[in-house]
């Protein structure tokens, strides 16, 4: 008797998990290829992460589409967790790139924002009361950016312009009633505000507006930097608000860096600094601050005359980058060797706070206080910038530390909006897969030009004497050879 055979039944799978499976090897593509045009991963980690993913991948394939429940149930919980932890990865990735996309595109225009003063107590109320009268200017070089302003006012009424050269003339235009009113940057009355004692008592602000200027980024000087030294320019001016606003630098930091031997120079220069405005054709100098009144380019070219070097790249921070920084970064440390306390006034309430000697450890507007305060200083700006030097370090070992990935996510949205640079998504990159690869210990050092004190005429402010920090020469010598012997340094053997 022929026995039956039993006809062979052929596994079939339901399309969940098929579709799983698919699912999986999609979104692992997918997730290499972020990581792979980041540009931030070695390619010996990236090619390990390949092999990492198709072993998972192929693993769970085995067992989701395995015989037996119990392999399914394992696959499929698995597999779903992997793909959780990737389109998480994912998310940072793309966040990454679009923080780095922000930060190296977003320099190419200045933002000046302009207010329209007035005497208090005065006949003007509302702009229209302006109509046909005569505005006073100052003309301090940057023209493009007055222009610009002046058309705007034309759409909103007819005005006639005086215009002066100095700052304080413009003052006593409408002190004197020469003029209705005063067209001015904010930087420029920052200046007014602080030279005359009478000024914030005297006038009131009609009407404010913000153009944005664009401009031609031909600062970049590329180098390879990760074989060759670079310096990077710090500008931190002195404002609140939107990174691209003109305003005085009151930070003033070259930052050179050997990525041979892993070395880290900080020069400082005071804000008060006598120098040169580049390209200004005057037979007065300026405050180093001053020069960020007409852009982050104008600062980079005067320290490049200043201290005779190329100066490669820069990264443009605000008051808001500061507090926003340190706060996302849980705090930083400093170690003082005298106490002092931070007192003043912002924003029509007074600052207080004391620093002790010893270590204190700062919050964001603690630290704010510490780089921001000069007066109660026995060495003023002298002992300010070693202040903003200690906040820099103590940032620059909290992003250089392993306990950053748990922030990263987080310091990147505070960040965005927060600076800007034109260091390039590029050399960030080749940074960060460098640091990754070698894991190197970086020596930092500091070093501050100084001077002495004195009074002279400005380019900004040509009739009345101002506070200058006249160049000590061989201070601005000694910060030359610092930089020219870093970057002649080879690795010891």
């Amino acid at each position: 008797m022929q026995m039956e055979k039993k006809p062979v039944k052929h596994r079939r799978h339901k399309p969940f998990f098929r579709g799983l499976v698919f699912f999986l090897f999609v979104v692992s593509c997918f997730s290499l290829g972020l990581i792979y045009f980041l540009d931030m991963v070695p390619i010996v980690y990236f090619i390990l992460l390949v092999l990492l993913f198709l072993f998972i991948d192929f693993l769970m394939m085995y067992f989701i589409l395995g015989r037996g429940w119990k392999k399914r149930f394992f696959g499929t919980i698995f597999s779903i967790v992997f793909l959780i932890v990737m389109i998480v990865l994912d998310g940072y990735v793309i966040k990454t790139m679009d923080f780095l996309h922000k930060i190296t595109n977003n320099g190419n225009y200045n933002t000046e924002n302009y207010s329209v003063l007035v005497l208090k107590n005065g006949s003007y109320e509302k702009m229209k009361d302006l109509k046909e009268g005569m505005i006073g200017v100052a003309t301090l070089g940057d023209e493009e950016g007055l222009i610009e302003a002046k058309k705007h006012l034309s759409k909103k009424i007819n005005v006639n312009y005086k215009e002066e050269e100095d700052l304080s003339s413009l003052y006593q235009l409408l002190v004197s009633r020469e003029v209705a009113a005063l067209l001015v940057e904010e930087s420029e009355k920052n200046i007014l505000e602080e030279e005359f004692t009478d000024f914030k008592g005297n006038v009131e602000v009609l009407y404010t507006f913000s153009i944005d200027i664009e401009i031609q980024d031909d600062l970049v000087k590329h180098v390879d930097i990760t074989n060759a030294p670079f310096n990077i320019f710090i500008s931190g001016i002195d404002s609140y608000g939107k990174i691209t606003s003109v305003s005085r630098s009151d930070v003033n930091m070259v930052v050179s860096v050997n990525p041979v031997t892993h070395k880290v120079l900080f020069t400082s220069i005071p804000r008060d600094y006598y120098v040169s405005l580049h390209g200004i054709n005057s037979p007065y100098k300026d405050k180093l601050t001053h020069a960020g009144m007409h852009g982050v380019n104008m600062s980079v070219k005067t320290v490049e005359d200043l201290l005779g070097i190329d100066i490669n790249y820069y990264a443009k921070v605000n008051f808001t980058s500061l507090v926003s920084l340190v706060d996302e970064l849980g705090g930083v440390d400093v170690e003082l060797d005298k106490p002092f306390r931070a007192y003043y006034e912002e924003d029509g309430k007074m600052v207080n706070y004391s620093f002790k000697k010893g270590i204190n450890h700062l919050d964001g507007k603690k630290a704010l206080a510490f780089v921001r305060e000069r007066k109660s200083l026995p060495l003023g700006d002298r002992t300010r910038v070693l202040h903003q030097q200690m906040v820099m370090e103590g940032i620059l070992h909290k992003i250089l530390s392993k306990t950053i990935i748990t922030k990263y996510a987080d310091l990147l949205g505070t960040l965005e909006g927060k600076f800007v640079t034109n260091f390039g998504t590029q050399n960030i990159g080749k940074l960060v897969k460098k640091q990754i690869k070698e894991n190197p210990n970086w020596e930092i050092q500091s070093y501050v030009l100084t001077g002495s004190d004195g009074k002279e005429y400005t380019y900004s402010y040509k009739r009345v004497k101002s506070y200058v920090m006249l160049p000590n020469e061989d201070s601005v010598n000694e910060a030359k050879n610092l930089i020219q012997n870093l970057f002649k340094e080879v690795p010891s053997t």
